[in-house]
């Protein structure tokens, strides 16, 4: 091969080689910036012992704590942007366990360890996503009994097809339905007995077509709005068996209404594009 050819081939393949690396920290530096808050105005059927005053509920999920994307630091910023929110209440959608995706990697309890820092008058409620599943091949995750002790060290309501009342609100609680049989029935039939503007919180989205029509609000995430999207052609995955139709955003179906977060850590590999992390604020205004 001629000098000046090989040095052209050379040349070319630096260049190529930090494009690439460029790429990879774009990417990286999308992961890992702060979430996007995203609102939303809901109205529900307030019980008549509730006042007729709004509510606010905070929407976090997915935040996979690991490296190098997200980090115990990070996560704790994202706590104290919540809590300048001042919402009413909080929701916690599940995954909270990272992959190992190079960087950090954290236990269990750890993972959950920022949340101690957050701050509303109606508390904070939390489920479980599938990276929280205790399983052969998933050894990080606790049991369910663990989680719930885990959980309640740090101040925060663990559910698991079960209800709780907030306020004016009957939030319902499922186990993560890629890993568990939820019991979609009999959490209903909790919230019932609560009484209060139904809420139901779940990991992913898969859950909604199940939901009975009625005027609800279920929110989720899992989706991580695709984590990659392309120009033009948008959401192309998310690991749902409805595929893309519950990618990400606001949904109705009849009287239901569905919000699914974007989430604000990663899974698989440490990368963003066109789905930037976020967070939602949720006013829920009496009919």
């Amino acid at each position: 091969m001629p000098v000046n050819k090989g040095r052209k081939v050379l040349w070319a393949l630096l260049a190529l080689i930090l494009i690439v690396a460029a790429l990879a920290l774009w990417l990286i530096h999308n992961a890992s910036a702060m979430p996007v808050v995203r609102r939303a105005e809901i109205v529900l059927p307030f019980p008549a012992d509730a006042p007729r005053k709004a509510v606010t509920v905070a929407l976090l999920t997915d935040t996979h704590l690991s490296g190098p994307d997200n980090s115990p630091e990070r996560l704790a910023r994202i706590v104290a942007q919540i809590n300048r929110l001042k919402p009413d209440l909080i929701l916690l959608g599940g995954d909270y366990i990272g992959d190992d995706k190079g960087g950090s990697i954290h236990d269990a309890r750890a993972s959950i360890a920022p949340f101690a820092g957050l701050r509303a008058p109606l508390g904070v409620v939390a489920v479980l996503g599938n990276h929280d599943s205790r399983s052969k091949i998933n050894r990080r995750a606790l049991s369910g009994s663990d989680w719930r002790a885990a959980f309640a060290k740090i101040g925060i309501t663990l559910l698991q097809d079960s209800a709780v009342r907030r306020g004016p609100l009957a939030v319902g609680g499922l186990k993560d339905i890629y890993t568990r049989r939820i019991d979609l029935p009999g959490t209903l039939a909790a919230m019932a007995r609560v009484g209060g503007a139904p809420v139901i919180l779940s990991h992913g989205p898969d859950v909604f077509p199940q939901v009975p029509d009625g005027r609800s609000l279920t929110l989720v995430g899992h989706t991580h709005c695709g984590q990659i999207a392309f120009p033009v052609v948008g959401i192309t995955y998310v690991p749902s068996k409805y595929g893309t139709r519950y990618a990400c955003g606001l949904y109705r179906d009849g009287a239901r209404t569905m919000i699914v977060s974007g989430g604000v850590g990663t899974s698989s590999a440490p990368f963003r594009m066109l789905a930037p992390p976020d967070l939602w604020l949720i006013t829920i205004r009496p009919a």
